[in-house]
């Protein structure tokens, strides 16, 4: 019985142990668990609260009216205003104006904005703060349309400093007029001009500058323009006087573009050229081709009016001239005069042929010749030729410096015997020679390319 009882104490006090054991385990696993969360806790915990409240304590907004202006009732708040050009997007001549996307920014000191700061740090803000506080009231002077970039949120940025100095920058694509001068298009130079303004406060309570000159004023080296080469940008500033509330100051961001011109010389002039070039070509036609010298004359008229409709359907209705427009009304009546050309080298032939053809009839009734007979010859006709033409005068014959490649010869003769037709005729009936071409297609061959040479010379001295 002892012994039972001692192996009994023995067991209880092993159990006893284990539990124990397990305890302090248990215990211990629990410590370290909740050290790991506090840790945990410690690493993630939102501090937006402590945070929210420590900026409107250290910016102080609730303290003051930002309705007003800094150092209101004092002087003016100079605000220094600078620009970086992102791209400039379009130029419409249709509409007279261009679209251009840019970061504004303003610098400007407001001492209720002031904080302090150990480390002298800037605090950065977003558009939500943007609400509660003075901004200027800038706007684009002219403009169309404008826009802040609000992808994915507004973008908009608020840099404030321990003194009281503010950074306000923005993304704005802005759509202004712009009033252009086409009267050298297309070879032609535009101006063009963004305007920034205060809408509200005058010369006496905001002055507007460019912070550093014209180093204010950046471009993105890749901005390039279909039609367009960029000459450059530079910035200016004066006053602007509205009759109703006063003097306020204006900034002005200038470019210069220059046009392309090939892709003009391409679609317009060229074409335009090669027409003018075609209509010539009914100089070297026989004049008796009536069909072939018409429709080629009517085809290059009408290929100018074309061209004509065209460049001016992509064009603004305005009321002068423009350079393009006396090139192309030039060209035009270069051709429409080559369709009068034939028409008055017609109307001469028939005229002409006409007075020969009364002057015929009164030699066949002289002479009683019953019927004349029509020859072609041309510049080598051979001896036979040339015998039937025996006994005519020297003066009824074309002289050899005159004689054409290729004239009609009309002969009048009779049924008689040749000796007899020699005799009856010699002295009485003369050759007649009509060439093919007229002395007005003579003339026109070096007269219309030559006054076109010559216009085209005064044309590009004059434009380019």
């Amino acid at each position: 019985m002892p012994y039972f009882t001692k192996l009994l104490l023995l067991i209880f006090c092993l159990v006893l142990l284990v539990e124990s054991r397990k305890h302090r385990r248990r215990r211990w696993t629990s410590h370290l668990d909740v050290q790991r969360a506090s840790h945990i806790l410690k690493k993630n915990q939102d501090l937006t609260k402590a945070w929210k409240g420590k900026t409107e304590q250290l910016l102080k907004i609730d303290e003051h009216d930002f309705t007003m202006r800094p150092a209101f009732g004092g002087p003016a708040i100079p605000v220094g205003v600078d620009v970086q050009v992102e791209s400039l997007d379009s130029i419409s001549e249709v509409d007279m104006d261009f679209t251009m996307t840019l970061y504004l920014r303003h610098y400007w000191k407001d001492e209720r904005l002031s904080f302090y700061s150990t480390n002298n740090k800037s605090m950065t803000f977003d558009g939500r703060l943007v609400k509660k506080i003075w901004v200027p009231d800038v706007f684009f002077v002219h403009s169309k349309r404008s826009f802040i970039h609000d992808t994915t949120t507004d973008n908009i940025m608020l840099r404030v400093f321990p003194d009281g100095h503010v950074l306000y920058s923005m993304r704005v694509t802005v759509t202004a007029m712009c009033n252009m001068d086409f009267s050298h298009f297309p070879l032609d130079s535009q101006t063009c001009s963004l305007e920034l303004e205060s809408y509200a406060y005058t010369d006496e309570d905001l002055m507007l500058y460019w912070k550093n000159g014209n180093e204010s004023l950046k471009t993105d080296e890749k901005i390039s323009l279909s039609q367009f080469l960029i000459q450059k940008f530079h910035t200016t500033s004066r006053l602007a006087f509205y009759s109703s509330t006063g003097w306020y100051n204006r900034l002005y961001i200038n470019f210069t573009l220059r046009r392309h011109i090939f892709f003009f010389l391409l679609q317009t002039y060229f074409p335009a050229t090669l027409m003018v070039m075609l209509s010539w070509v009914s100089f070297w036609i026989d004049r008796r081709a009536v069909p072939a010298r018409v429709s080629l004359g009517i085809t290059t008229v009408l290929t100018m009016s074309t061209i004509i409709t065209g460049v001016n359907a992509s064009m603004p209705r305005v009321s002068y001239i423009k350079a393009v427009d006396i090139y192309l009304w030039v060209s035009f009546v270069f051709v429409f005069l080559s369709v009068l050309e034939y028409a008055a080298v017609n109307y001469l032939t028939t005229v002409q042929e006409r007075k020969e053809m009364k002057l015929r009839e009164r030699f066949s009734c002289s002479c009683g010749i019953p019927h004349s007979k029509t020859m072609m010859l041309d510049g080598n006709y051979s001896e036979s030729d040339a015998n039937s033409l025996a006994g005519y005068t020297r003066n009824q014959m074309v002289p050899e410096e005159e004689k054409p490649e290729k004239v009609v010869v009309h002969l009048a003769m009779s049924n008689e015997s040749n000796s007899s037709r020699k005799r009856g005729l010699k002295g009485h009936v003369g050759l007649r020679i009509i060439q093919n071409t007229h002395a007005i297609d003579k003339y026109s061959r070096l007269i219309f390319p030559g006054t076109y040479i010559v216009f085209n010379l005064i044309y590009w001295c004059v434009f380019s």
